[in-house]
C-alpha cells in the first residue's frame, strides 16, 4: 500500500462503512475493522472494484482486551503504514444502570473507552516519529451532557472528547492532529441496537453519509471538535439545555430517551 491509508473501526455498517467509502473515493488505502467479515469483505469488494484501491480486512471483537494489540501488529506485520487512525467503532444501551447487564456495560466501556484509547497510544508514537498523520474519534453530543438511562454510554463519550482535545493540545508543536467528530442523531444501526429507536431523541435522524463527510473533512483540515448532523430544531434543544439549571437538564434529557 503506497498511498494514504486509513485504519476505520466499525466500518461495518453506518458512519464507519461511510467513512470508508469516502477515503476510497479520495484514492486512499484501507484497513477496515469489525466483527462482521461478511460485511467487511462485501465492502472490500465494492470499494476496490470502484475505486481500484486495496483494502484489507482485519476481523475482530473489539470488546476483547487483545483485540487493540493484535490489530496493530497485524497490521506492522503486513508492512501497511497508517497515516489515518479513524476511532469509530462504539455502542450504547438504553435502561437503568441498576438494572442493565453489568457485562454489556462493561463491554461498552472497553469498546468506547479503553479500545479506542489503546489504539491511540499505539498508533500515535508511529505518527509523532514521521511527524505525520491524523485521528479521528467518534465522540457524540452525548458528551456535551450527562444521560440518564444512557448513563454508561454519554460518560464513555464524554470520555473521548476529553481524552481527544487534551492529546490535540499536547501535539500541538507536531505535524499530528487529533479531531473529536461529535454525532447528533443519525439513522444507523445504533437506534436499533441501544434500544433507542421509539425515542424522541431520534424521531429525526440524519443520513451516516452527511455526517462521515463532515468528519472526515474536519479531519483532513485538522480542526479540534466537529458537530455533525444535527437539525435545527436538536441545535435549538441543545443550545437550550447548556443554559437550564442542571437538575432541569438531566430531567429533561431523562424524558427525550424515554419510550414514546
Amino acid at each position: 500500500m503506497n498511498k494514504k491509508v486509513a485504519l476505520i473501526t466499525g466500518a461495518s455498517s453506518g458512519i464507519g462503512r461511510e467513512f470508508a467509502r469516502i477515503h476510497a473515493a479520495n484514492g486512499g488505502d484501507l484497513v477496515i475493522i469489525a466483527r462482521r467479515e461478511d460485511k467487511l469483505n462485501e465492502l472490500k469488494q465494492e470499494l476496490e472494484k470502484k475505486h481500484n484501491v486495496k483494502v484489507k480486512v482485519v476481523a475482530k471483537d473489539l470488546t476483547l482486551p487483545q483485540a487493540s494489540i493484535e490489530i496493530y501488529n497485524e497490521v506492522n506485520e503486513a508492512g501497511i503504514k497508517v497515516d489515518y487512525l479513524i476511532n469509530n467503532a462504539g455502542f450504547g444501551g438504553r435502561g437503568y444502570f441498576h438494572e442493565r447487564p453489568m457485562e454489556l456495560d462493561l463491554q461498552m466501556i472497553q469498546v468506547n473507552i479503553v479500545t479506542l484509547t489503546t489504539l491511540t497510544r499505539l498508533f500515535l508514537p508511529d505518527f509523532v516519529k514521521r511527524n505525520s498523520g491524523k485521528i479521528l474519534n467518534v465522540s457524540s453530543t452525548a458528551a456535551l451532557m450527562a444521560g440518564p438511562l444512557q448513563a454508561v454510554y454519554y460518560a464513555s463519550k464524554a470520555y473521548v472528547l476529553s481524552f481527544s482535545n487534551a492529546i490535540a493540545q499536547e501535539l500541538h508543536a507536531t505535524n499530528v492532529t487529533v479531531t473529536a467528530l461529535l454525532p447528533g442523531a443519525t439513522e444507523t444501526e445504533f437506534a436499533k441496537t441501544s434500544d433507542m429507536g421509539n425515542t424522541a431523541v431520534f424521531a429525526k435522524t440524519v443520513s451516516p453519509q452527511d455526517v462521515a463527510k463532515e468528519g472526515y473533512d474536519a479531519m483532513l483540515k485538522g480542526e479540534l471538535d466537529v458537530i455533525a448532523g444535527v437539525t435545527a430544531s436538536q441545535k435549538v434543544m441543545m443550545g437550550m439545555l447548556k443554559f437550564m439549571p442542571k437538575k432541569l437538564m438531566l430531567k429533561q434529557v431523562y424524558q427525550l430517551q424515554q419510550e414514546k
